[in-house]
C-alpha cells in the first residue's frame, strides 16, 4: 500500500477544511460511514466531548470506566501519543447509552481520571460516577484473526454529515495483525472510519454479547465528509486490547472491593473457581451476602494489592437458597483443575460441590443427611492436612469448643473422623478460620482471627493435632470483631484450630456472637455417622429466629442445585472537527 500523506500536507488540508466549515479543532478523532442505528443499539458505546474542541468515541467496559484512544487527549497526536495520568487537561464529558444524541436517555457524566498505556494508542477513562442500566462490553483475551469480521461503531462523521447526531456502525474485516495493532478493511464499499470515531470499539457481536477487540486509532478516511476526493483509501488501524486484557481489567476493577458493603458479607471462601491454578492469576473470592445473594470476585494477574480482583460476578439473587447456608469453605475435592465448595446447612446437612464458577455450583455430593450433630458446627475450614495432594480435608470447630478433622471427604465422606482438641470454651472466641500454606510445612496451616483482634497461625496441622502457634496480630488490633459482638474469652494457650486462607477458606458471619451454650464433645476416634445427637443454640442467622432444621418443603430446594446430576503505512491521527 502506498505511504500515507505527509503529515504537513495532511494537516494543511485538514486546517483548510475545518476553517471553511467554520469550526477549528485541534484533537484526534475518527464517525463510521455505515448504518445509522436504532435507539437502544450498542448502548455501551459512548461519545466524548473534550473541552468543547474535540470529539471522540469510547466503550463502557465497566460501570465506571471507558476504554478509548490516548490520541483523543494528546496535545499533538501527530507527534506524540503521550498523555499524563490523572485528571484530563480539558473538561471531558461522556454520553453513554444514547444512540440518538438528539433525544434523551442514557447517562451524561464527566471523565475525572485518565490511565494511559505507554505502548499503544489506548487509555482508560474513569467516570465521576458508575453508570447504571447499561451493560458494559467485555474485553476479549483472544487475538483478532485475519479475515475475521468485526463491528466498528462511532459517533464521527459519515459520508454526508459533518456532525451526525446518531451512532453509526459497519462491518470490517481484520487484515494484518502485528504487535499492538491490527488493520481493518470495510466489508462494504462505503464503510470507513472517520473523524469523531477515534477511540470507538472494534468488537465481536456474539449473540448480543459484545466483546471489544480493539480501539480505533488511525484511518485514511476515504469517503468521509470533508476528506479530499482524491483520497480513496479506507483502511483503518485499531489498537489491540486482547493482549492487555489483564491490564484493562486491573484498572477497571481496582475499586471493585471498595464498592461492596462488606458489613453485609455473611460468608467468605477463596479458591480457584473461575480458572485453574498456575501462572500469575490470583485466587477468586466467593461471598454469600446477608440478603442471600452470592458473588464471585474474580482474581486478577496484577501485582498491585489494590487490584487483586478484576470483576464481581453475581451468581445468585437476593433471597436465594444460600439463606440456608451456615458455613462454606473452598477446596479441591476431586483433583480436577478448578475448585469447589463444602457447605453445611441450617438443618445439619453437609454438601460438597465439586465445582463453583460464574454459572453457580456443579456436581453436588451429599456428605451427610440432615442431622442434629452438625447443628453444633460453628466454623469450617478446608485444607490439605493429610499426605494426599488434594485440599479435601475438613476441620470443624464445634459449639462446645472442641475441634475435629474429617479427611478425604470426597472419597470417604465424613467417616474418617479425628478429634484434634477437646472442649475448650476459649474456642468460642474464634471469629474466622481458614487454611493455607503460610509456613512451608508438609501440610497446611490454620489461621484464626479471634474476636479480641488477636490472630494466630497454627503451622502444619495434621491428624496428630496442632504443633505450636505463631501470633501475627495482638489482641486489640484492628482485626478485632465489631462491637456488635459480645466479648469472648482469650484464645487457648496450647493447641488451637481454624484459619483464614489462600488455599481453602471458610466463611463466617460478619459479626459472630459468642456461643453461650455448651454441647457435648463429639466423641474421638469414631465415625461422624455415629456421633450422638446434641442440642445447642442455633448458629447465628441474618434475621430473626429460625427453626433448628431446614423446612421440609426446602429439603431439596434449600440449597443451590447441583448439576447431578500490519504492517500498514501509518495513516494519520485525524484532527476532530466535531
Amino acid at each position: 500500500m502506498p505511504a500515507s500523506r505527509p503529515r504537513a500536507a495532511w494537516a494543511t488540508s485538514l486546517l483548510t477544511t475545518a476553517v471553511t466549515a467554520g469550526l477549528l479543532s485541534t484533537a484526534p478523532a475518527h464517525a463510521v460511514v455505515g448504518d445509522a442505528l436504532k435507539g437502544g443499539s450498542y448502548t455501551f458505546v459512548a461519545k466524548l466531548d473534550i473541552g468543547g474542541e474535540r470529539s471522540c468515541t469510547a466503550a463502557l467496559v465497566e460501570k465506571q470506566w471507558l476504554l478509548t484512544a490516548a490520541s483523543c487527549f494528546a496535545d499533538n497526536p501527530a507527534q506524540s501519543l503521550k498523555v499524563p495520568a490523572g485528571a484530563p487537561q480539558r473538561k471531558t464529558t461522556a454520553t453513554i447509552g444514547r444512540t440518538d444524541l438528539a433525544h434523551g436517555g442514557g447517562t451524561t457524566t464527566d471523565v475525572v481520571e485518565l490511565v494511559p498505556r505507554s505502548d499503544r494508542d489506548l487509555v482508560m477513562a474513569r467516570l465521576a460516577a458508575p453508570v447504571t442500566g447499561i451493560t458494559p462490553a467485555d474485553i476479549t483475551s483472544h487475538a483478532p484473526l485475519e479475515g475475521e469480521e468485526l463491528r466498528v461503531a462511532g459517533y464521527g462523521r459519515t459520508k454526508d454529515e459533518w456532525v451526525p447526531d446518531r451512532l453509526h456502525a459497519a462491518g470490517f474485516a481484520v487484515g494484518q495483525v502485528q504487535g499492538a495493532t491490527a488493520t481493518l478493511t470495510g466489508k462494504t464499499p462505503d464503510a470507513a472510519v472517520c473523524q469523531g470515531d477515534t477511540g470507538g470499539p472494534a468488537f465481536r457481536d456474539i449473540g448480543g454479547r459484545y466483546e471489544v477487540v480493539g480501539v480505533n486509532s488511525r484511518s485514511w478516511q476515504g469517503g468521509c465528509f470533508g476528506t479530499d476526493a482524491s483520497e480513496t483509501r479506507k483502511d483503518a488501524v485499531t489498537s489491540r486490547v486482547d493482549d492487555v486484557a489483564a491490564w484493562v481489567k486491573s484498572v477497571a476493577y481496582r475499586g471493585v472491593l471498595g464498592r461492596a458493603n462488606w458489613k453485609n458479607a455473611a460468608y467468605l471462601a477463596s479458591g480457584h473457581f473461575t480458572a485453574a491454578p498456575g501462572g500469575k492469576r490470583h485466587m477468586d473470592l466467593f461471598v454469600v451476602w446477608k440478603d442471600a445473594s452470592a458473588s464471585i470476585f474474580e482474581g486478577s494477574e496484577s501485582t498491585d494489592p489494590k487490584a487483586a480482583f478484576v470483576t464481581e460476578h453475581k451468581i445468585a439473587k437476593a433471597g436465594s437458597d444460600w439463606k440456608y447456608a451456615r458455613g462454606v469453605a473452598g477446596g479441591s475435592f476431586t483433583g480436577s483443575s478448578t475448585d469447589g465448595l463444602a457447605v453445611y446447612w441450617k438443618d445439619g446437612e453437609v454438601t460438597e460441590y465439586a465445582h463453583l464458577d460464574t454459572k453457580g455450583t456443579h456436581d453436588e455430593k451429599k456428605l451427610r443427611e440432615p442431622n442434629k450433630t452438625w447443628l453444633n458446627a460453628r466454623k469450617l475450614a478446608v485444607g490439605r492436612y493429610t499426605p494426599n495432594a488434594r485440599r479435601d480435608d475438613l476441620i470443624v470447630v464445634w459449639a462446645d469448643g472442641s475441634t475435629a478433622m474429617f479427611a478425604d471427604v470426597d472419597s470417604k465422606k465424613l467417616t474418617a473422623h479425628t478429634q484434634l482438641s477437646k472442649a475448650d470454651k476459649a474456642w468460642s472466641g474464634a471469629a474466622q478460620v481458614s487454611s493455607g500454606q503460610f509456613t512451608g510445612k508438609k501440610t497446611d496451616d490454620l489461621l484464626i482471627r479471634w474476636n479480641s483482634g488477636e490472630t494466630s497461625i497454627f503451622p502444619g496441622v495434621d491428624a496428630k493435632g496442632y504443633h505450636g502457634r505463631t501470633r501475627i496480630r495482638e489482641a486489640g488490633s484492628s482485626w478485632r470483631t465489631p462491637t456488635c459482638c459480645p466479648p469472648a474469652p482469650s484464645p487457648p494457650t496450647t493447641t488451637a484450630s481454624t484459619t483464614f486462607s489462600s488455599a481453602g477458606t471458610t466463611a463466617t458471619s460478619a459479626c459472630t456472637p459468642t456461643s453461650t451454650t455448651t454441647a457435648p464433645t463429639p466423641p474421638s476416634n469414631s465415625s461422624a455417622d455415629d456421633l450422638k445427637a446434641v442440642t445447642s443454640q442455633s448458629p447465628p442467622h441474618w434475621g430473626g429466629d429460625q427453626p433448628s432444621g431446614r423446612p421440609a418443603a426446602h429439603r431439596h430446594a434449600g440449597r443451590p442445585p447441583g448439576n447431578h446430576h500490519l504492517a500498514l503505512p501509518s495513516p494519520p491521527h485525524p484532527e476532530s472537527a466535531q
